[in-house]
C-alpha cells in the first residue's frame, strides 16, 4: 500500500514536471492584437484569371470570420494587417495516359503574404505560401474552377494557421 502511494506521488510529480515544460507558444496571437485588416491582394502572376484577386481576398476574409480568432476591421482601425501578392499561378498536366492524353491537371498558386503588427509598427512575418488543386480536363471549365478553388482553400487555411498560431 505504501509503495502504491509513493508510486502515485512519483507519477503525479512526473506529470506535473512534464506539464510545466509544455509551452503555449503558438497557441494564439499576442494579447494586444484583436483585429486584422485584409486589403485586396495584388495579382502579379500574369495568369490572367478574371476576379482572382477578389476571390482570394474574399476567401481569406471568410476564413478569419469563421475562425473567430481575430475580428476583421478597416485598415485605419485594425491592430494588424495581412497584405498579399499572388506571384504565380500555373496549370500543368499532372497525369498523362497512353497516347499523350492528359487526364488530370494541377493548378498551383503561390502568394507572398506579409503580416504587420500595426500597434507596435513592425513586420511580424513575411512568407510565401504555395498549394494546389487537381482537376480533370474532360469535365470542362467548371472543373478547372473547382481545382483553382481547392488551391485557394488550402492556401487561405495555411495563412490563417500561421497568423493565429504561429507565435
Amino acid at each position: 500500500m505504501k509503495h502504491d502511494v509513493s508510486l502515485l506521488w512519483s507519477l503525479a510529480l512526473s506529470l506535473l514536471i512534464v506539464g510545466c515544460a509544455y509551452s503555449f507558444r503558438g497557441a494564439s496571437v499576442p494579447s494586444h492584437i484583436k483585429t486584422v485588416a485584409i486589403p485586396i491582394v495584388e495579382d502579379q502572376s500574369g495568369f490572367g484569371e478574371p476576379g482572382l484577386r477578389e476571390r482570394f481576398t474574399n476567401e481569406l476574409i471568410a476564413r478569419f470570420i469563421n475562425d473567430n480568432s481575430l475580428e476583421i476591421a478597416d485598415k485605419l482601425a485594425a491592430d494588424s494587417m495581412l497584405e498579399g501578392v499572388i506571384t504565380m499561378v500555373r496549370d500543368d498536366a499532372s497525369v498523362v495516359e497512353a497516347g499523350e492524353q492528359v487526364t488530370k491537371r494541377r493548378i498551383t498558386v503561390s502568394i507572398t503574404m506579409v503580416y504587420h503588427d500595426l500597434k507596435l509598427r513592425k513586420k511580424m512575418w513575411e512568407k510565401e505560401f504555395t498549394n494546389w488543386g487537381d482537376w480533370e480536363p474532360a469535365a470542362g471549365l467548371q472543373e478547372r474552377e473547382n481545382g483553382l478553388q481547392q488551391a485557394i482553400n488550402k492556401i487561405t487555411e495555411d495563412i490563417l494557421i500561421d497568423t493565429v498560431s504561429g507565435w
